[in-house]
């Protein structure tokens, strides 16, 4: 915490102090989450781009909206990926989906 933090919350108790904290930094991580799942929800694979920087990217965007309290099952993830691929790899998706062995994110 920073001086001038722990100076404006020095005479409060604790309750009042979490209260405090949490009217100033939530909109901060709502403005953050919103900027990240836009992120992730407009990626869009170039062709010709490589695949493992593409889905490490996208990743990239989960864990983060997941550390923000905003976590996307595996499944949703896994599809959002998916559907982030260029139209060349639309019989990988078909295969990958036709295959029904539980799949991870990684």
């Amino acid at each position: 915490m920073t001086p001038e933090l722990q100076k404006q919350h020095e005479d409060m108790v604790a309750y009042e102090m979490i209260k405090n904290l949490k009217d100033i930094y939530e909109g901060q991580a709502r403005q953050e989450r919103y900027e990240i799942s836009k992120a992730l929800f407009q990626c869009k694979m170039s062709e010709g781009a490589q695949v493992g920087a593409h889905v490490i990217k996208m990743m990239g965007y989960i864990q983060t909206l997941e550390k923000l309290g905003f976590a996307l099952n595996n499944e949703l993830a896994i599809d959002v990926i998916l559907q982030s691929l260029p139209d060349s790899f639309n019989q990988f998706v078909l295969n990958f989906n036709m295959n029904e062995i539980n799949k991870t994110l990684s």
